[in-house]
């Protein structure tokens, strides 16, 4: 096992790891619905949120890394049958590709080793079965908008929703396409593109799949990151036993940082060229493939972050929707903003760029000029038409980012 003791080294595995995620790149999988597609397979999933103070997490996500990206772009793929919804960690869009990987989560929940809902309605869900078998396609909405009609057919909206999800879940429905930001749910059968192999895999069979695709969009995990959220013993036991194989086989080797954790990586890949640098700086989703790992995150980056939404407002430090700032391969700060849709305005309530960067060999106008440039890629991603600042710490950057944010706006 080698530890990883020199900062350079440290350094050099931050940019493998940001190259992995695309993050390092201008333009990694390509651009436009092509490269949308590539980027959700590269990275295995886009966790899907419903927060809407910016841009959904699911559009910022790929945003940053698919220049020429719009919303619409997750929509033609979902209906045209290369990607779909389901859990990952989270709600998630996946790889239609990876379709059979999602079946021993439903598998679990249909036998009732895993809960969704306790003591789902088989009778309700049947009928709801059999109404989309023969009406066709369904959505939350529709059952709501009859809850109250007295005709055969319709039900009380609650339990009607909660077997709709239940079937969902258990992989009777897929959602077909969105409507907005609406599910429409159809029969599986219906849905699923006929070359697509829906085999139950096997325990180890997971496995592989799970650590290539780690390995794929992270360039090194920890053993709990290869099942992340994953709460199947058969597969964590699985993983345990591919990663003594692999590391036995001479493909992984072990480093161990200097806070004590391990993570595993292909044999080799410090030997390689350290992906290059550039000024320019990324504003990210909360709920990035690249931060979601918390325990990863401060292992790694030593970037101690907390999304604060589910936090009590006394006690939030940085704000109800921090964005993790990136510059130079290192996490630099956290900004805290809002979209005013109506004013097509973006105001930044408060910026907080950590200590180091005034220690650091970080040259503040280098920074404050990459800033401003995502900031302007970022608002006009908002439909916004001006940037106001109210807040910023240390507080003697807060009247020369107002000068260069004039050009934007308000200032």
């Amino acid at each position: 096992m080698m530890k990883i003791t020199r900062t350079t080294d440290l350094e050099r595995l931050r940019r493998f790891a940001l190259s992995s995620q695309g993050l390092l790149q201008l333009n990694p999988f390509g651009r436009g619905l092509a490269g949308t597609h590539d980027a959700i397979k590269r990275l295995g999933y886009v966790q899907i949120d419903t927060i809407s103070v910016v841009e959904r997490a699911h559009h910022h996500v790929l945003h940053t890394r698919v220049p020429k990206f719009q919303p619409e772009m997750i929509h033609s793929l979902l209906a045209n049958g290369r990607i779909f919804e389901y859990w990952s960690h989270a709600a998630a869009f996946l790889p239609m590709d990876d379709f059979r990987f999602s079946l021993p989560y439903k598998k679990a929940i249909q036998s009732g080793q895993v809960h969704w809902y306790k003591n789902p309605d088989k009778k309700l869900m049947a009928e709801l079965l059999a109404r989309i078998r023969s009406d066709g396609p369904l959505r939350s909405r529709d059952l709501e908008a009859h809850k109250n009609a007295s005709s055969a057919g319709w039900w009380d909206w609650k339990p009607a929703k909660k077997a709709l999800e239940q079937l969902y879940m258990e992989g009777e429905l897929m959602v077909s396409h969105r409507e907005g930001f609406q599910k429409v749910y159809d029969l599986t059968e219906r849905v699923l593109p006929s070359h697509i192999d829906s085999n139950l895999p096997s325990a180890d069979e997971y496995a592989a799949h799970m650590m290539d695709q780690q390995l794929r969009c992270h360039g090194f995990v920890s053993l709990k990151g290869l099942t992340y959220l994953r709460r199947s013993t058969e597969l964590r036991q699985a993983m345990k036993s591919l990663v003594r194989e692999r590391l036995h086989q001479g493909a992984l080797e072990e480093i161990e940082l200097g806070d004590g954790e391990r993570f595993l990586m292909p044999a080799g890949t410090l030997d390689q060229r350290a992906p290059r640098l550039s000024n320019r700086l990324t504003i990210l989703s909360p709920f990035d493939n690249s931060v979601i790992q918390r325990d990863r995150l401060k292992s790694v980056f030593q970037f101690d972050y907390q999304i604060e939404c589910y936090v009590p407002e006394p006690k939030r430090q940085y704000g109800y929707f921090s964005l993790p700032l990136l510059f130079r391969g290192e996490f630099i700060g956290r900004m805290d903003c809002k979209a005013h849709r109506q004013e097509r305005r973006l105001e930044i309530k408060s910026l907080y760029l950590e200590k180091q960067i005034e220690t650091s060999n970080f040259n503040v106008d280098i920074i404050l000029s990459a800033f401003v440039d995502a900031i302007k890629a970022f608002s006009q991603f908002q439909q916004c038409d001006s940037v106001t600042l109210t807040s910023v710490e240390p507080n003697a950057l807060k009247s020369p980012l107002r000068i260069a944010l004039q050009a934007l706006g308000d200032g």
